[in-house]
């Protein structure tokens, strides 16, 4: 390439990672070619000179999974890659998450970053590169920036905590976590685990901000190269003072008042009186359209910060909360299970004003999620899908597909669960669960976990153990703080924290932290951990007294599933010519037959005896012909030599005329004619698999 671009790079792991830009999308505000190995990430931001008129920062992330990348074309009837998959929506979350709350407070000009995958080898986790090239392309523009943030992954393989494994690793990690983080602080885990306990979370934690501060350095010496770019001017929204000591002085006490009200809905109702009230005493008559606009953003500005600052005082100084509960308190919990009788698992987890429907359906090999992504094409046999209608907050809006929000909420409840989930070889089932958010306030994503938990024991899925979560917060003031269990959703909202810690009585499954404070030490987190752990004991404790472990059997409505395992070999004789063979078994019998190269077959009914039928009739074409053995076949032709007698399904040996009968016989007619039942002994089994068989050897012996 002709332009000479700016490059810095730091081994982290022991892996080169190298940051370029001044070559590749040079209208871009900023833009970072990131490299490690084959793989690379383009990265670019672009932010509006233009302040938009919404009253919050309008970013979006967009990442790009292109298929050249990995020397693939699409599949898809046009052959192009289309709405964003799965993944690379979590991916897009993972970059968002952390760099978020790096920008400063008041600056709402439309800003949109966007990273695509150029490079792919699967060697390094891809998304760690878009992340780190979204800092360090905000980080060297000239838009305004509270950075640099950068995120690793952490996986422990043994005893030993890796940073940015490859793909290959993963397979055998007990943790596999991705962690985001300033200088200073953690801002974002993303996570799950095979039951590790408190220390070990914390452990993997220290080390992931440990390779963070590498990155950060990268960062620093990029923007130093390329030459320090004075951040653009803006001006940010100001209260105007005398207005806001007004509103504050007259409404405190009754913004106070409001907050102390328990249930949310009352809670929201006063506030929104209160806001008329005030609007109706600020705002006059005679204000031009120009000053009402200013006066109700005032407004505005003040409930806000009068509501944050009550409400985490409140919790600072008296150690109660926005309902009145101390700060471990767990909200009053109900659950019931089998609530639908026709699906095949389902249960209701209600806590506190958050209630969640969970609902299990068992499949077969046909209901296996085919994924085609950048890695490989896979099959995924567990799925969990979150839908979160506006009506679980009292709202109206468009219904439609899943938001990246119901995707990353599903993704972590999945997370959960799976660690808890039997093998395919023990339960050879496809999992569905659906979690329906049916009301609101605070984690809906812990509650689906519970539900879930319940809904896969009443499905008959034979857990290892139950599975519960909790979402934790902080409030924090300087050296003050007071770590929140279960909070609400206002406590989410006011808060410096939103954890969330899911798994068992023997450890951790799942991790998810957003942290909006700069200043997290690992002690607070530590007891953040400390008391998720007894707060989801006692979560564990309540579901239990519903149901403990999982039910029995499996739903009389949900499909049986036979696994059988024959050799390799036998598969094209199990198929037949055609697949006639296994057709008519299929058409014989009405049952589901899934056939794997490894010789695993999977056969499913909601009839067990059709099942026990077509696995008799599978078993008898993979039976192998001994010598001295005796069969009882059907002749399917006759020859003047002898008659063919299929002795075991597509197995076929021959009767010869001397070998009919004791006495001599002049015409193989005269004793046999074709679809006669006829038992034989078998002589010899040649070496091309030709087999001689004998009527006369059998009829001998029973005549002695």
């Amino acid at each position: 390439m002709s332009l000479s671009p700016f490059v810095s790079s730091i081994s982290v792991g022991g892996k080169k990672i190298q940051i370029e830009t001044g070559a590749l999308a040079r209208q871009a505000h900023g833009a970072v070619l990131v490299t490690c190995g084959e793989d690379q990430v383009l990265v670019t931001v672009v932010s509006d000179r233009k302040e938009s008129d919404v009253d919050f920062f309008p970013l979006t992330v967009e990442y790009q999974e292109r298929f050249y990348s990995a020397g693939k074309i699409p599949g898809g009837f046009f052959r192009r890659e289309g709405r964003p998959s799965y993944e690379s929506t979590l991916l897009a979350r993972m970059v968002d998450r952390p760099i978020r709350p790096c920008f400063p407070d008041g600056y709402c000009y439309e800003t949109q970053i966007v990273a695509t995958v150029l490079s792919y080898s699967g060697e390094f986790p891809i998304g760690i590169l878009a992340s780190l090239g979204a800092s360090a392309a905000v980080h060297i523009s000239d838009i305004p920036f509270n950075g640099p943030v950068a995120s690793v992954q952490v996986a422990k393989i043994g005893e030993k905590l890796v940073l940015n494994p490859s793909v290959s690793e993963l397979t055998k990690a007990t943790i596999n976590m991705i962690v985001a983080g300033s200088r200073e602080s953690l801002l974002m885990v993303e996570g799950e685990a095979k039951f590790i306990s408190e220390s070990e979370a914390l452990e993997a934690l220290k080390f992931a901000h440990q390779g963070i501060q590498l990155l950060l350095d990268v960062q620093n010496d990029l923007q130093k190269k390329v030459g320090s770019t004075p951040k653009r001017q803006w001006s940010p929204f100001t209260l105007q003072k005398e207005w806001s000591q007004s509103l504050e002085t007259k409404y405190r006490d009754s913004v106070k008042k409001c907050l102390e009200i328990k249930e949310k809905t009352e809670r929201r109702l006063a506030l929104d009186q209160l806001k008329t009230e005030m609007t109706g005493d600020f705002i006059k008559e005679e204000d031009a359209a120009d000053v009402v606009k200013l006066k109700t953003k005032n407004l505005e500005s003040v409930l806000d910060q009068l509501k944050y600052t009550i409400a985490r005082q409140s919790i600072l100084q008296t150690a109660r909360r926005i309902d009145g509960r101390s700060c471990d308190t767990i909200r009053p919990i109900s659950t019931y299970v089998g609530f639908l009788p026709r699906v095949h698992g389902s249960a209701v987890f209600t806590r506190g004003e958050t209630q969640v429907l969970a609902i299990v359906t068992l499949g077969t090999g046909d209901d296996e999620q085919k994924l085609d992504t950048l890695s490989g094409c896979f099959k995924k046999q567990f799925l969990l899908h979150y839908n979160f209608p506006h009506y679980s907050v009292g709202e109206t809006g468009r219904m439609g597909g899943q938001s990246r929000r119901e995707i990353g909420h599903g993704s972590l409840a999945e997370k959960a669960l799976k660690a808890a989930l039997p093998s395919h070889e023990k339960f050879p089932y496809t999992i569905r669960v659906v979690s329906e958010v049916l009301e609101s306030n605070g984690s809906s994503s812990m509650g689906t976990v519970c539900s879930g938990s319940l809904a896969l024991m009443d499905a008959g899925v034979p857990m290892q153990t139950p599975i519960a979560g909790i979402a934790m917060g902080l409030i924090q003031e300087k050296d003050q703080f007071s770590i929140l269990s279960d909070i609400l959703g206002d406590e989410d909202h006011l808060g410096d924290m939103d954890f969330k810690v899911a798994g068992s009585k023997d450890g951790i499954t799942a991790l998810q932290m957003d942290v909006k404070t700069n200043n997290l030490s690992f002690s607070v987190m530590k007891q953040a951990l400390e008391q998720a752990r007894t707060g989801r004991l006692h979560i564990l404790a309540e579901m239990e007294k519903t149901l403990s472990q999982s039910r029995e059997n499996v739903s009389v409505y949900a499909p049986r599933i036979k696994l059988i395992h024959i050799k390799p070999e036998k598969i094209r004789e199990v198929i037949g010519s055609g697949g006639k063979v296994i057709n008519k078994i299929i058409e014989e019998t009405g049952v589901k037959v899934d056939i794997q190269d490894s010789g695993k077959i999977f056969i499913s009914s909601t009839d067990l005896d059709q099942i026990q039928k077509a696995q008799e009739m599978i078993e008898n074409i993979c039976l192998e012909v001994e010598v001295d053995g005796v069969y009882k076949g059907t002749v399917t032709k006759l020859a003047p030599f002898g008659a063919f007698v299929e002795i075991l399904p597509g197995t076929t040996g021959l009767l010869h005329i001397s070998e009919i009968a004791p006495h001599r016989i002049q015409r193989v007619e005269d004793v046999l004619k074709e679809g006669d039942s006829v038992e034989v002994k078998v002589l010899e089994v040649g070496n091309r698999g030709k087999i001689r068989l004998s009527r006369k050897a059998l009829l001998r012996s029973q005549s002695k």
